[in-house]
């Protein structure tokens, strides 16, 4: 997988180990991007060592359930280059993780940093998803898309939409959908590119459902 500047093939280009941002209702997959405003020292320390290092962190959720001031994290993530970075001039940065492989999360380096690192053991598989472009149900994931913006009375660049491959387009649609964080978390942990796109389908039918609009989506 090319992503920015760097191309991730094989367990060797990956580290043993990476520093995580944990951020509640965040997702990142692979070949899709995450902005975000970074303002906490912590964090802002944490974005100069990967600058200055591998370029990498890894996004992750706090464990769902769990109280606020809980430090137990999710048990999978996406690990992120930083593809993109600037500085506001008030003490923020902006900045674009680009997504590679997700993670699962192994046991914590204790280390005297504001921020946290751990061992990982990247899904190695999703450095060749591309292979899976074929098994996603293109016109359901678009009819659910469609139907969900209809809805919520949204708009999409269509244009864009139509252009993007399945993968972009699974990733991407399950990126921008504001759901809860445990579908998030569902849709980041589904097995293939497949699973995914039916996990997005059927989330959407339940919003749909709760919201007792489910005529758009029937069409």
């Amino acid at each position: 997988m090319q992503v920015g500047n760097a191309r991730y093939l094989k367990p060797g280009d990956l580290p043993e180990s990476v520093v995580v941002f944990p951020l509640s209702g965040a997702l990142l997959l692979p070949g899709a991007q995450l902005p975000l405003n970074v303002f906490e020292p912590r964090y802002l320390a944490m974005f100069d060592a990967a600058i200055a290092g591998n370029r990498l962190i890894g996004m992750i959720q706090p464990a769902l359930g769990e109280p606020p001031e809980s430090s137990n994290l999710a048990h999978v993530g996406c690990l992120g280059r930083i593809t993109s970075l600037s500085e506001t001039g008030d003490g923020r940065y902006i900045a674009a993780l680009t997504g590679i492989c997700r993670f699962r999360l192994m046991d914590e380096i204790t280390a005297h940093q504001p921020y946290r690192t751990f061992r990982i053991t990247p899904f190695i598989s999703d450095l060749k998803s591309h292979h899976e472009e074929g098994t996603v149900d293109r016109p359901a994931l678009l009819s659910a898309f469609r139907a969900y913006l209809e809805a919520n009375k949204l708009e999409a660049d269509w244009e864009s939409v139509e252009r993007a491959d399945n993968m972009m387009l699974v990733n991407s649609l399950s990126m921008m959908a504001p759901f809860d964080p445990a579908e998030k978390q569902a849709l980041l942990e589904a097995p293939d590119l497949k699973t995914r796109a039916e996990t997005f389908i059927a989330i959407v039918k339940i919003v749909l459902a709760g919201s007792g609009d489910t005529d758009s989506l029937l069409q």
